[in-house]
């Protein structure tokens, strides 16, 4: 009979808990390929918010690289201990044991892989309530590539597998833009800095895998079926991480060479697309866009007010399946939507 997870644990004695943990959401936009290195800024972010103490990763593939990589990887200081959860199946998601290993982390990371993996095996279990727990303790949390897929309220599910920017445009409608409710949709979430992340659909390897398209049938349909009036998005390129505090304030670093750095992109809806209906090509005009590179000296955005300083910002259109993109104009003071 096979397993129905599997587990990994690494620990080093030579350090102890600093602290009690902080609340940090370290969104990451994924490596390029596979497991870690992963952004060493946003690690060791997430290690100082827990006081150094347990660091939980979850998952639904792969072994224990996060470990290797924390421990062989980084500099130290290092937390106290590194415990990894691979899932196997639905039934782990109510084993004691590893409901418990997640209830008790003092910070919490969803490794990448298949965002569907994790709504199938998550969704409406006790570990889903776990991780609600490790948010509202007051414990940071994380996620790359699926795992920041899944913290947003409005998910990309991957049920059908991925999709293209050309192909959502050309149909948004089409049988793989899959959406569905995330992990921090729950009245309970209402704590900082997840609330956050209310209204909110995420996505990963942006510019890398050319997926503003893609994000813009998102949002249409996200509006057209009824799930919000104007959403917004929080896109991420490879490498490259947003760190949101408890106030909402955001900034972005990178793990990327200083000639192409990465960006994050706050994306901001002017209400319903003009037309997003099944087998026409999408047209939705005027969204604004707010990108942060990591180079931008003192950039920041605030999600609570939805407004940023640094950075640049534009307008993005699809008409009838074609992108057009307004002139970037300098942000150097709090600006939202243009």
């Amino acid at each position: 009979m096979p397993e129905d997870y599997v587990s990994y644990f690494r620990s080093d004695p030579r350090h102890t808990a600093s602290g009690p943990a902080t609340p940090g959401l370290a969104l990451i936009g994924g490596p390029p390929e596979g497991p870690p290195p992963e952004v060493d800024a946003a690690f060791t972010w997430l290690f100082a918010k827990s006081g150094w103490g347990r660091f939980v990763v979850i998952g639904a593939d792969g072994e224990e690289e996060y470990g290797r990589y924390i421990y062989d990887h980084l500099p130290a200081p290092h937390p106290i201990s590194v415990a990894t959860l691979i899932f196997k199946t639905r039934d782990a998601a109510s084993n004691p044991t590893v409901v418990e290993t997640i209830r008790h982390a003092d910070a919490l990371f969803i490794q990448g892989g298949d965002q569907w993996d994790y709504i199938r095996l998550w969704k409406d279990t006790p570990v889903e309530q776990a991780i609600a727990q490790v948010i509202t303790r007051g414990a940071p949390i994380g996620g790359s590539s699926a795992g920041l897929a899944v913290l947003g309220e409005f998910v990309f599910s991957a049920r059908n597998g991925t999709v293209y920017s050309s192909e959502a445009l050309a149909d948004p409608y089409h049988e793989r833009v899959t959406l569905d409710r995330g992990l921090v949709d729950s009245p309970r979430l209402q704590v900082s800095p997840c609330r956050y992340l209310k209204n909110i659909v995420t996505d990963s390897h942006f510019q890398d895998r050319d997926r503003m398209g893609r994000l813009l049938a998102f949002l249409a349909r996200l509006a057209q079926d009824g799930w919000t009036r104007a959403g917004r998005a929080i896109a991420v390129d490879e490498m490259t991480a947003v760190l949101v505090q408890s106030d909402g304030r955001a900034t972005v670093v990178d793990n990327r060479p200083a000639t192409n750095p990465g960006a994050a992109y706050f994306v901001t809806t002017p209400g319903p697309p003009e037309l997003c209906r099944p087998g026409q090509r999408l047209t939705y005009e005027d969204l604004s866009v707010h990108r942060i590179s990591a180079s931008d000296r003192g950039a920041t955005f605030d999600l609570d007010t939805w407004k940023g300083q640094g950075g640049v910002r534009f307008s993005v259109s699809a008409r009838e399946g074609t992108l057009s993109f307004g002139s970037p104009v300098s942000a150097q003071s709090g600006h939202g939507a243009l």
